[in-house]
């Protein structure tokens, strides 16, 4: 009986690029938030260095300055990786522009193919009335 009522169901149209690209893209959220957090840490560590600078605690000044420079050298490198990403879902996305067109050059061609045999058959077909 449940087969009567039951509801077919639909065909995924969920291609592997676009789950590539959904990967890619959450990745690029990911970067993004880190480099959200990593900013708000510099400036974090930037005050705090300065307050230490004031109390006369060098060291710890340093200290929190060469670990500033490590999460600026983090951001730098968060930044390359967040354009190779980007690069990687635009690479994708072309791909499958490109899929369409080569796909679209087929079918116009195939088309031509066609509307040239038509045109010769019927080129036959007038000529072979003309020599009756």
């Amino acid at each position: 009986m449940g087969i009567l009522f039951a509801k077919h169901k639909k065909v995924s149209r969920v291609t592997e690029q676009d789950k590539a690209i959904l990967q890619l893209k959450q990745q690029r959220d990911k970067i993004k938030q880190y480099q959200k957090k990593i900013l708000f840490n510099l400036e974090n560590e930037r005050q705090l260095a300065r307050k230490l600078l004031n109390d006369g605690r060098k060291e710890k000044a340093k200290l929190l300055l060469r670990k500033k420079r490590f999460m600026e050298q983090m951001l730098e490198k968060t930044d390359g990786q967040l354009t190779n990403l980007e690069r990687m879902v635009h690479d994708i996305e072309f791909a499958q522009i490109e899929i369409q067109v080569v796909e679209g050059l087929k079918v116009g061609n195939e088309s031509l193919k066609k509307l040239h045999e038509a045109s010769i058959c019927s080129f036959l077909s007038f000529r072979s009335r003309l020599k009756a």
